[in-house]
């Protein structure tokens, strides 16, 4: 990141919830690309991405850890997070942090930026709030619930509890039990087993691309296939070679395709 991190005060569960977030980019650029993070991620797992993205588009990027994650508020103790927990980052968390931070998307050209969970948080927003976005680019998302990605989950949570995964994750979190156990307990819990957003994200209308690794072993490609037989505009780009996290596995590939799909 090249911008120091700040932080947000927004409401939400009923108790003020500190949001970390950064500036990427030429604060003086147009369009704003809204980065959101993996289940698991941050503000700083995305590293410098963002920023090489937005100099090759020509764009100011925020980047932000949601709560209970990077530098965020925690989850307090003892809070599970429902089956609906994607629906209110998309419906709550992110319009309260864009109000805090005064940014009007109906003002400004604005792209969604999502990664895994955060891609399907950015396809929540858009089919509430297409019409004020410029279009989204996901990668990895989900839209319903795969075997292959409760087999994966189960297995992160076997490398936190006896592995070196919760070291890893200390890094980039101040709390990663919070980080983790918000995201793997919901995961895996039964009454999850099946949720699906695949007939929600019908009316998005802006532009969409969607991006998954054919080595993806939190999904198969019917996560984004499935995208596109509902939303038509949809355009697919299934990379060979590349696993959960394109932009980390082909970094330059994706930023190519997205600065390609941005100016069309």
């Amino acid at each position: 990141m090249t911008s120091s991190t700040a932080f947000a005060e927004i409401t939400w569960r009923g108790r003020p919830q500190r949001i970390e977030h950064a500036w990427v980019g030429d604060p003086a650029a147009r369009p704003l690309v809204v980065f959101l993070h993996e289940g698991l991620g941050s503000l700083a797992m995305w590293k410098d991405w963002p920023e090489r993205l937005c100099r090759a588009v020509g764009a100011r990027g925020l980047v932000y850890s949601r709560p209970g994650y990077g530098r965020s508020t925690p989850r307090a103790p003892g809070e599970r997070w429902a089956p609906d927990f994607m629906h209110r980052q998309a419906h709550e968390v992110l319009p309260a942090l864009l109000a805090a931070l005064q940014v009007d998307a109906g003002a400004q050209p604005t792209w969604l930026l999502g990664h895994s969970d955060g891609g399907s948080i950015a396809l929540l927003h858009a089919a509430r709030h297409g019409a004020r976005l410029a279009g989204a680019i996901v990668m990895a998302p989900h839209i319903l619930v795969e075997d292959l990605s409760v087999a994966s989950i189960a297995q992160a949570r076997t490398a936190y509890l006896q592995g070196d995964l919760q070291r890893g994750l200390a890094k980039y979190h101040d709390d990663p039990d919070s980080a983790f156990w918000g995201w793997n307990d919901v995961w895996l819990d039964p009454a999850f087993r099946s949720w699906t957003m695949e007939d929600e994200i019908a009316p998005i209308g802006c532009p969409l691309l969607a991006i998954q690794g054919l080595d993806d072993v939190y999904g198969t490609l019917e996560q984004i296939r499935g995208i596109a037989r509902r939303v038509p505009q949809t355009q697919l780009l299934e990379l060979p070679a590349c696993g959960h996290s394109p932009h980390r596995d082909q970094p330059q590939a994706v930023i190519d395709a997205i600065a390609a799909f941005m100016r069309g």
